[in-house]
C-alpha cells in the first residue's frame, strides 16, 4: 500500500508540470507576476540611482495595469528560480518559474492529503487524491503566475491544519498558523481572502474549538509581519508608499472597478463556477449530500463546508465574478466529497443495488473526469496564439541569421547591449540602431493579451533596450548556456490608436504579430505565416465540405493559394489540429467532431524589394 501512496502523492507535481508542458504561454491575466519575474533576473535590484533605473528598464512603469500587484511574489520565484535558470538556459526561465510555483502549489497540495490521512484516514485521502487530480482548473492554474496561486498554497496550508488532529493538545498552534496563512495570504496576495479569514475564524469560534483570544493575537502578529513584509518592497518597486492589496481593494470593492472587467448574477458561483472548479457531476450532487447528511460523517463535512460556503456566498455580492477567485474553498470541498466516496465503497458489500451499483459508478466517474479533463486541456492549449507567435518569429529570424549567438560570445554580446544602452542615453541613434538586439517587431493587443512575454521576447535574458537608457551597472543578465539563443527581439507593443494610425509609425518594423492586417497603417507586408486558435467545437459529416465556418487544411495554409499566387503558411497548433482532422476524416468516412480552428494572429514581414514577386500587403 505504501507504493501506491507514493503513486497517488506523484500525481500533483506530475500533473501540474504535464499542464504546463501541454500550455506554456501564459494570459493577460498571469502578465504582472512574469514580467516582473523577468526583470528582477535580467536587473537584478538596484541600489542608487533606483527611481531613474526602474523606469529605464522595468516593465511595470510602462505598462502598470489598473492597479499595482505586489512584487513580493515575484521576488521569491526570482530568487527560487535564480540557480536553476542558470542551470538550464535562460532560454527556458518561463517554465522554470512556473515551474517553482506550479511544484509550490504541488508541495501544498501534498500537505493537505497528509493532514487529511493523519485526521479522517487513509482510505479518505486516497479518494481525495484522485479526485482533486482528476478536477481540471486548479491543476492547469497552479503553474499560471496570478496573485490567486500565491494565496491558494496558502489557504490549501490553513484548510490543511485545520483538519482534525489525533493529537489535541497540538490543536491550538495548529490554528494559530492557519490563521497566520489566511492572514499573510489576504495582506499580500488577494484580499478578498480576508472574507474566508473571517468566516473561518467565526466558524472557529461559535464551533467552540477557539476562544477568541487565540484567534486575535496571531492575527494582529501576522497582519503587522505581512505588513512589514508587503509595504517596504512594494513600496520599493513602485517607488511610492504603497500596501497593494489596499489600494487593490478601494478600487476593485469601495470604486466599483473590478465591474469594468465584466459582471455576474448572484448566483454565478453556485450555478456556474463550483461545479466547473469541482468538474465530477458526482461530487456535488452526490458525494457531498451523503457525507453531509450521513451521522458517521456530518459533523466533518460541515466543518470543511461551512467557512467556504460561507465566504462564497458573502463574495458573491460582488458584482464581477471570475471562478479563480474561489479557488481556494476547492480542497476542502473536495474533502467532504471525499469522505462521501469512502462511505459508499465501504457499503459496496451490501448488495448490488443500490450499493454495489454507486461503489462502481463512483471510480467510473472520476476516470470520465480525468477523461474531460485531458480534452479540456488540450483544447486550453489552443488559446494562446500569441505566444505560439511569437515563438514561430523567433524560428524565422533564427532562420535568416546567418551566425547564431554562441555562448561563447555572450560576453561580446552583452558588452554591445550595454554599448547600445549607453548610445540610447546619449541620444545617438544611429549606434544604437547598430548594436539592435535583433530584428524590430510589433505585437498587437491581441498577441499581447494571449502569450506574448519578456520571457518568450528575450530568450537570451540580456538586457531589453527598445529605447530605454541602461547603464553598465544595470545590467545583470544571466545567460543562456545552449548556445543556439539569438538576442532578443526589438519588440514594440503601442496601443495608442492615434499612433498606429501614423503610416510613418509602421515604418521602423522588420515584422508584424497582427490579428487584423488591415489595421496596419503604411508599407507594403507579406503574411509568412498565420497562427490559428480555438473557436469552439464542430460536427463535419460525411460529404460535407468545409467552409468559411469550418475550414481545414486543404481549404487553408500551408497550402491555401492567395491573390498572386503566394500561399499562407498556418503553423504551430493549428496545422496539427488540422492535419488529425483530415487523417480522423479519412479513418471515419469523413466523420470529425472536434477543436474548430480560426486565424489569430497574422505574421507579416516587410517587403524589401518590391520586384521579388507578389506582395501581401496590409489591407488584404
Amino acid at each position: 500500500m505504501k507504493s501506491l501512496d507514493t503513486l497517488l502523492a506523484l500525481l500533483f507535481p506530475s500533473l501540474i508540470l504535464l499542464h504546463l508542458f501541454v500550455a506554456p504561454y501564459t494570459k493577460v491575466e498571469e502578465s504582472f507576476t512574469i514580467q516582473a519575474a523577468h526583470d528582477i533576473l535580467v536587473y537584478g535590484t538596484p541600489t542608487h540611482d533606483v527611481n531613474a533605473r526602474f523606469k529605464a528598464t522595468y516593465d511595470h512603469f510602462t505598462f502598470p495595469g489598473a492597479v499595482p500587484r505586489s512584487f513580493v511574489g515575484p521576488v521569491l520565484l526570482a530568487g527560487v528560480s535564480q540557480p536553476l535558470v542558470h542551470l538550464s538556459g535562460f532560454s527556458h526561465a518561463q517554465l522554470v518559474v512556473r515551474a517553482v510555483l506550479g511544484l509550490f502549489n504541488a508541495a501544498c497540495l501534498l500537505f493537505f492529503a497528509r493532514s487529511l490521512a493523519r485526521g479522517l484516514g487513509v482510505a479518505v485521502a486516497r479518494w481525495w487524491v484522485l479526485l482533486m487530480a482528476s478536477q481540471f482548473h486548479v491543476i492547469f492554474y497552479a503553474s499560471r503566475t496570478l496573485p490567486n496561486m500565491f494565496a491558494f498554497g496558502l489557504t490549501t496550508l490553513s484548510s490543511a491544519l485545520l483538519l482534525p488532529h489525533p493529537d489535541t493538545r497540538k490543536a491550538a498552534a495548529r490554528q494559530r498558523v492557519a490563521i497566520s496563512m489566511l492572514v499573510f495570504s489576504a495582506v499580500i496576495f488577494r484580499s478578498e481572502v480576508a472574507i474566508l479569514l473571517a468566516t473561518t475564524g467565526l466558524h472557529l469560534l461559535l464551533s467552540g474549538r477557539t476562544p477568541l483570544p487565540q484567534l486575535v493575537v496571531p492575527f494582529a502578529v501576522s497582519f503587522i509581519v505581512a505588513l512589514a513584509i508587503s509595504v517596504p518592497i512594494d513600496s520599493y518597486f513602485w517607488q511610492k508608499p504603497l500596501w497593494p492589496e489596499l489600494w487593490a481593494f478601494a478600487f476593485n470593492v469601495l470604486r466599483g472597478g473590478a465591474s469594468g472587467w465584466g459582471t455576474s448574477p448572484w448566483h454565478y458561483y453556485f450555478s456556474s463556477a463550483l461545479p466547473r472548479l469541482l468538474l465530477n457531476p458526482l461530487v456535488p450532487t452526490l458525494l457531498i449530500p451523503f457525507a453531509a447528511t450521513h451521522p458517521a460523517t456530518a459533523p466533518t463535512t460541515r466543518a470543511l463546508l461551512l467557512p467556504g460556503l460561507l465566504f462564497v456566498s458573502i463574495y458573491s455580492l460582488q458584482p464581477h465574478k471570475e471562478a479563480r477567485f474561489i479557488f481556494y474553498v476547492v480542497p476542502s470541498f473536495t474533502a467532504a466529497a471525499a469522505q462521501g466516496a469512502n462511505l459508499i465503497f465501504a457499503r459496496r458489500t451490501k448488495g448490488l443495488f443500490p450499493h454495489g451499483l454507486l461503489a462502481a459508478i463512483v471510480p467510473l466517474s472520476i476516470l470520465a473526469t480525468f477523461a474531460a479533463a485531458s480534452a479540456i486541456l488540450l483544447i486550453s492549449a489552443l488559446n494562446y496564439p500569441g505566444g505560439e507567435a511569437l515563438a514561430h518569429l523567433h524560428a524565422i529570424v533564427d532562420s535568416s541569421s546567418p551566425t547564431p549567438l554562441a555562448a561563447t560570445d555572450t560576453a561580446t554580446a552583452t558588452t554591445a547591449a550595454t554599448a547600445a544602452a549607453t548610445a540610447f542615453a546619449d541620444d545617438n541613434a544611429t549606434a544604437a540602431t547598430s548594436f539592435a538586439p535583433g530584428p524590430a517587431a510589433h505585437a498587437d493587443v491581441l498577441a499581447c493579451m494571449t502569450g506574448v512575454t519578456l520571457f518568450a521576447q528575450n530568450r537570451a535574458g540580456l538586457p531589453l533596450l527598445g529605447g530605454r537608457t541602461i547603464n553598465d551597472e544595470d545590467v545583470h543578465p544571466l545567460h543562456h548556456h545552449d548556445g543556439s539563443s539569438p538576442l532578443s527581439l526589438d519588440l514594440d507593443k503601442t496601443e495608442n490608436p492615434t499612433v498606429l494610425r501614423d503610416p510613418a509609425f509602421w515604418s521602423r518594423f522588420d515584422y508584424l504579430l497582427m490579428q487584423d492586417p488591415s489595421h496596419v497603417a503604411g508599407g507594403a507586408w507579406d503574411t509568412v505565416a498565420v497562427v490559428e486558435g480555438y473557436a469552439g467545437i464542430e460536427m463535419l459529416r460525411p460529404g460535407r465540405s468545409d467552409d468559411a465556418s469550418s475550414p481545414d487544411l486543404e481549404a487553408r495554409a500551408p497550402g491555401k493559394k492567395r491573390e498572386g499566387g503566394k500561399q499562407d503558411q498556418v503553423v504551430g497548433r493549428g496545422r496539427v489540429v488540422a492535419e488529425v482532422k483530415n487523417r480522423v476524416r479519412a479513418l471515419t468516412g469523413g466523420w470529425w467532431i472536434g477543436p474548430r480552428m480560426e486565424p489569430r494572429i497574422y505574421i507579416l514581414e516587410r517587403v524589401r524589394d518590391l520586384g521579388n514577386g507578389p506582395v501581401a500587403v496590409a489591407s488584404e
